[in-house]
């Protein structure tokens, strides 16, 4: 069983997708909006990636703010959650995502990817930790 992780933000989406085992996460594409209205074509694209590589789950990055309360983004991203569910008809499970652009970021720096370089990467490899949490999680779960 595959899951893709989605890191939604308002102009791109990092994508993520489990190893069939649902051990690992691998980061695949950024999916980037022209505009922020513009999720037709968003959702396109995630369906061909839902049917290539067989997904069953998704797990979408919910941005609470520090303090734990829901704001503008996190309130966009449970949109995003209800289209999606919608349009796919998967189970999708909501994930906190704090801290993992930062966590990103600093993995890029230390692997001494450029700073120009790092926007290319930095959704798809937040993406990858979504996921990748939420794996870690399932395994933790099935071990209890």
């Amino acid at each position: 069983m595959r899951i893709m992780g989605l890191d939604y933000g308002s102009k791109t989406v990092g994508v993520a997708i489990s190893d069939p085992l649902g051990y690992t996460a691998q980061g695949i594409e950024i999916v980037r909006r022209k505009s922020e209205n513009k999720l037709r074509q968003t959702l396109a694209r995630l369906e061909q990636l839902i049917e290539e590589y067989e997904i069953e789950e998704i797990v979408l990055g919910l941005p609470k703010n520090m303090n734990n309360t829901i704001g503008d983004r996190a309130e966009q991203s449970l949109s995003f959650k209800e289209t999606l569910v919608k349009r796919t008809g998967l189970p999708v499970t909501m994930w906190d995502e704090r801290l993992t652009t930062v966590e990103a970021d600093k993995t890029m720096i230390e692997g001494e990817i450029r700073r120009e370089d790092r926007k290319l990467y930095v959704d798809k490899l937040a993406a990858v930790f979504i996921l990748q949490g939420y794996l870690d999680y399932l395994a933790n779960k099935r071990q209890e």
